[in-house]
């Protein structure tokens, strides 16, 4: 696993040993990072389920002005830290140690608003529709924000109120949907 672009291009990254941490393989990361490349320089970047960090790095190298990572996972949270670290990039960064929920509720504390939000939840995970409406209810997404949710392949695919689907890229075994916030008049 490595940042495949921007300033920190071909620095190797660490990751969690085990199966609980699914790191973006870097064929995904980089052609993700392609299909929104004019987004990134100076987007705010949330990073839900941050995992060793990888997607939120990738994001600060290629000139995102910051990142928020959010990890529950003592081993994957060390692996943040030590990744920021050997990148350099710990100034423009932020990294939560705790759970989803609480993480968008400081958010909304803060005003925040972001401009990409990436979350890479647990395949299985249950209620992932649960994160989306907070993200909606707290107004975390700026007007021109999407959502990326990286998701098994296998798992059908979403509709979440409030929010349409504007694209989808499938691979064997993961796929990236893009969501929007519908638009109130």
């Amino acid at each position: 696993m490595r940042v495949i672009s921007g300033k920190c291009r071909g620095t190797k990254l660490i990751a969690p040993e085990g199966s609980n941490t699914r790191p973006t393989i870097d064929r995904i990361k980089e052609t993700l990072f392609n299909m929104i490349s004019f987004d990134i320089p100076g987007c705010l970047f949330l990073d839900l389920f941050s995992g060793s960090g990888g997607i939120g790095i990738e994001a600060l190298s290629r000139g995102a002005k910051k990142a928020v990572m959010v990890e529950h996972h003592q081993e994957a949270l060390a692996c943040i830290h030590k990744n920021l670290e050997k990148t350099r990039l710990q100034d423009d960064a932020r990294v939560y140690n705790i759970d989803i929920y609480t993480a968008l509720q400081k958010l909304k504390q803060n005003n925040e608003k972001f401009d990409i939000i990436f979350m890479d939840p647990p395949y299985q995970m249950e209620g992932i529709w649960k994160i989306f409406e907070c993200i909606k209810q707290y107004e975390l997404l700026s007007e021109t924000g999407y959502v990326i949710l990286e998701r098994a392949t296998t798992n059908k695919s979403l509709n979440f109120e409030g929010y349409v689907l504007i694209k989808e890229k499938t691979y064997k075994t993961t796929t990236l949907s893009f969501f929007e916030r519908i638009q109130e008049k």
